[in-house]
């Protein structure tokens, strides 16, 4: 037992100073509010916010340009109007073809 004691890694553990240091890194590390747990998912909702952010503003300027096109032409009107609402002439037909996946 007493090798054991006179060996420098027991003298460094039992050390006042390195309990007390280790003890505060165990604290702020592991046990606090705000761990390296809570940072590294914080990190990740950034990230993932920051790509919802630019798909955002990804669509944001598909549908400007959209709205640009829209303004100022008149076969655009006609043909957003044809696909997305389904408006049709005084004289025709429109056919809603719907295509169903077999599974």
């Amino acid at each position: 037992m007493n090798k054991i004691k006179e060996t420098l890694f027991w003298k460094v553990i039992t050390n006042k100073y390195f309990i007390v240091c280790f003890v505060f890194f165990l604290i702020i590390l592991v046990l606090d509010e705000n761990n390296l747990l809570v940072i590294r998912s914080l990190k990740h909702d950034v990230a993932e916010l920051d790509y919802t952010i630019d798909t955002l503003k990804q669509g944001i300027y598909q549908d400007s340009l959209q709205a640009e096109r829209l303004m100022y032409n008149l076969d655009t009107i006609e043909r957003y109007g044809r696909e997305n609402y389904y408006m049709k002439k005084k004289n025709e037909d429109v056919f809603i073809v719907v295509n169903e996946d077999k599974d």
